[in-house]
This record gives structure tokens, C-alpha cells and sequence, in this order.
């Protein structure tokens, strides 16, 4: 690409796998629906999974109250919920990748990306919800479901 040139659009074959500009910014999984799950490697990757790779309609997961990983749950269904065992899934992953991993059974917020958002100044991973549900996740359960 030469001086000046912008970059043209991700591959979503990329995209699916989680990578972004031939970057590598989430882990890939499936849920037990079939639905591709990504999950956040850092800080600055949770930000470009969540406002580049994903879509306004895809899901979105975080553990509440620590840090950790975002979890993308993508939607190209445009479902207006996830399936129960991929909920499940999801939000042990996010469970799994934070800070809270020791602990027990935590608070897992569900929403989808149209409704998370990153006001100016907010550092890397840090974003705001305008509406979302909690589902309760242990770690252990990702490799339960």
C-alpha cells in the first residue's frame, strides 16, 4: 500500500477468526449452537473486537465489575437473543478471561454492540452500556457446556 493510501475493508473471512488488519485480536471458539464466540486478548484488543469487528447486532459479554476480556458472540443471524447453552457458553468464557477466574460464580453482563459505547478519554478496554442483562457464569462452565 503506498503513502497515503487507505486501507481498504477487512476480509470477514478474517474477521471471523479474529483478526483484524492481519492482526490477531480475539480467540476463536464455538458455542454449543454452532455460533462463532471471539474473545479479547488485550486491552486494545477488546476495543477493536467490540466497535470494529463487531456489529451492531452481534453480542456482547463482559465479566461485571473486573477487568477482562470482551466476548463477541457473532449474530449474522440477527437473532434478538442468544440461544440459552451459547448465553451459557459466552458468559463462562468471559468468565474465564478475567480477573475474577479464581473466584466462583460471578456476574456475567449480556448486552449487544449497539448498545456499548466508548466516551472520549476512556483508556483502552473501557467502555459504558446503556442497557444490558446479568447472567450468572463460573469459569468451570466453559468446559462443562
Amino acid at each position: 500500500m503506498s503513502r497515503g493510501q487507505q486501507p481498504g475493508p477487512p476480509d470477514p473471512a478474517e474477521l471471523e477468526v479474529g483478526i483484524w488488519r492481519g492482526q490477531a485480536v480475539a480467540r476463536r471458539f464455538a458455542s454449543p449452537d454452532g455460533m462463532t464466540v471471539l474473545v479479547g486478548r488485550t486491552a486494545a484488543d477488546n476495543d477493536i473486537l467490540t466497535f470494529k469487528v463487531g456489529k451492531p447486532r452481534d453480542f456482547w459479554l463482559h465479566v461485571a465489575g473486573h477487568p477482562g476480556s470482551h466476548v463477541l458472540v457473532l449474530n449474522p443471524d440477527h437473532l434478538d437473543r442468544l440461544p440459552r447453552d451459547t448465553a451459557r457458553f459466552a458468559a463462562a468464557l468471559a468468565a474465564r478471561h478475567s480477573k475474577a477466574k479464581r473466584g466462583g460464580r460471578v456476574a456475567v453482563h449480556l448486552t449487544q454492540c449497539c448498545e456499548v459505547s466508548k466516551p472520549r478519554g476512556l483508556p483502552a478496554g473501557k467502555v459504558t452500556l446503556k442497557k444490558y442483562k446479568s447472567l450468572q457464569a463460573s469459569p468451570a462452565d466453559a468446559e462443562q457446556v
